[in-house]
Order: structure tokens, then C-alpha cells, then sequence
């Protein structure tokens, strides 16, 4: 179908905008959070949420908490790992997101500030979303929460990771997973075998973006693998998984297929191609009816899974 009529006004918006790939990092950072200002006000302002500090390999590291009002727990709990292609993003810059996906399920999120690249490459942000988990299985029952009923999602780069995560604590054991939420989820690195990448670069996100974050993320002489790269590992034995992609975006063909390979492996998939989407439409809740019903979804999916 043709691009939603309000996703095409926001990308007219954001064309006079220089591409995230030609700007400094911190200045590619300032970018995203003046992008996510707008969409701050539509947020449900009544969902409850705390910061609280804690350990990780890296050192101290922020997490926030957001409970909906008036849930009885214990609370399914979904830990959320924001987009940005491990360079730019924050707790901050998806605390909207984070807010529709609380109230929508209703769900318990756990929103981590993961270290990002290029100051600490990977497996850095592994490792804390690694110890973000280890946190919530041991202590998340003392805010609301349900031990047993842990997702792990994310968006674009977030959704790399909690691949990622769920990959590691199947082959080197951890918190038991419930499930993964995969947003627009980066599975490999660009290549030209997507025709997604050719037919979807004027939409935002461009393979020239890609290129940038990975060359940020991986570790200096590193290739991609299946450390960094999900699609290219082995997929049994996961936990159930929630993929969504969108029609308009360079990293369809990649999320399209993590998705038809889960469920080759024998693992519960739930697959959704939104149409008149582009990359990172998740964010955009509250003001896109669209991707508001996409965000509510998911949401309940993890609140049931």
C-alpha cells in the first residue's frame, strides 16, 4: 500500500535534515532526541516510573521502570532495549514508547541504558542487557513484576540485542525468557542480496546509515558474526518471538527473514509486516493511528505470550 499519509508528512519534515551518517556522533545523538521531542506529549502521562542504578561489568547502569496505573500484579514484565544502531538513542529518547507499551499490555517495561559505541564497542551492549536480565529474574518481584513471565525486546539495533540475548541465554544459560519482541530488528550486516536495501533508501534509514552504525559498534578488525549478526546463528531451541517489520524500510528483508528462519528452527513465531510503515514508526504512537494499533499489538502479545 502506499506510504501512510501521516508517515509521509513526518518524513517530508525530516528531509531537509542532514543524514544520520554524515553527522558527528554527538551530534547524530543531539538529532534523535530533537526528532523524539515531538512525539513526547502523546505519551500516556499517567503510566508510573522510577530510576534506580544498578551494577553491571561496565559499572553503574541506569534502568527505568514504568508501571500502568491501577494494574494489580504481579505484572508481566517486558525489558525494552531502545534503537539507535548501538551509537545514538536512549532511555530518554524512547521513554514514549516505552509509556504506549506499558499501558497497552499491561506490562511492567524495564528500559535499559546500555552503553553505546563507538566509546565502548561490542560485545559491550551484550553484556549489559545480559546483566539487565540477571537483574530483573532476581528483583523485578519487588516492584510489581512476574518472575516468570520475562520478555526481552527491542527496536532496530534493540532488537539486534534482545536477539542476541535470547541467543546467549540458550547456549550459556540465564533468566529464563517468556519470549522476544523483535521491532524492525537488525539481523545481519547491510548487504546488496536485500532488495530491501535498493528499493526502501528513501525512506529514512539508509544502507549508508547502516554501514555507519556498524562501522561504530564492531570492534576494531572485527567482521560481523554471530556474535553480532543473529540471522547467522543456529535458531532451536529460542522462546517464543513477536517479529514485526515495516513495508517501507531497508531492514525488511533481514527482519522478514530472522522470521521465516524462527519458525523454520520450530520456534513459536508471530510475524507482522505493517504496511505504509518506514523504519522506526514504533515512536511515532500517539500520532500515527497506525502504528498506535502496531505498538498496542505487540504490547498485548507480550502481556499473553
Amino acid at each position: 500500500m502506499p506510504l501512510d499519509p501521516l508517515i509521509a508528512q513526518l518524513l517530508e519534515m525530516g528531509r531537509s535534515q542532514p543524514k544520520i551518517s554524515a553527522l558527528p556522533v554527538a551530534e547524530a545523538r543531539e538529532a534523535m532526541v530533537a526528532r523524539v521531542a515531538l512525539m513526547k506529549p502523546l505519551a500516556p502521562a499517567d503510566v508510573v516510573t522510577k530510576d534506580l542504578v544498578t551494577a553491571s561489568s561496565g559499572g553503574p547502569m541506569m534502568l527505568r521502570l514504568y508501571h500502568p496505573p491501577a494494574a494489580p500484579g504481579p505484572l508481566p514484565v517486558l525489558v525494552w532495549l531502545h534503537g539507535g544502531g548501538w551509537v545514538i538513542g536512549s532511555i530518554e529518547t524512547h521513554d514514549a514508547l516505552c509509556r504506549f507499551l506499558c499501558k497497552e499490555g499491561p506490562l511492567l517495561v524495564v528500559a535499559v541504558e546500555y552503553r553505546l559505541a563507538p566509546e565502548s564497542r561490542s560485545p559491550a551492549q551484550q553484556r549489559d542487557v545480559l546483566d539487565a536480565l540477571r537483574w530483573t529474574a532476581a528483583t523485578i518481584a519487588d516492584h510489581g513484576g512476574d518472575p516468570d513471565h520475562i520478555i526481552v525486546g527491542g527496536d532496530s539495533a534493540g532488537g539486534n540485542l534482545a536477539a542476541l540475548a535470547a541467543l546467549s541465554i540458550r547456549d550459556s544459560g540465564g533468566p529464563a525468557l517468556a519470549g522476544q519482541m523483535l521491532v524492525y530488528p537488525v539481523t545481519d550486516y547491510p548487504t546488496d542480496a536485500n532488495p530491501s536495501y535498493a528499493a526502501n533508501g528513501d525512506y529514512g534509514l539508509t544502507k549508508v546509515d547502516m554501514l555507519w552504525f556498524w562501522q561504530h559498534w564492531l570492534a576494531d578488525g572485527a567482521s560481523a558474526d554471530v556474535s553480532t549478526a543473529p540471522l547467522r546463528a543456529s535458531l532451536e531451541g529460542l522462546p517464543p518471538a513477536y517479529v514485526v517489520t515495516a513495508e517501507y524500510d531497508v531492514l525488511k528483508d533481514e527482519g522478514d527473514a530472522y522470521a521465516a528462519k524462527l519458525a523454520a528452527a520450530g520456534v513459536d513465531v508471530e510475524y507482522e509486516s505493517v504496511p505504509g510503515m518506514m523504519h522506526g514508526f514504533f515512536s511515532v504512537a500517539g500520532f500515527v493511528p497506525a502504528a498506535t494499533d502496531a505498538v498496542r499489538r505487540a504490547a498485548r502479545w507480550a502481556a499473553s505470550v
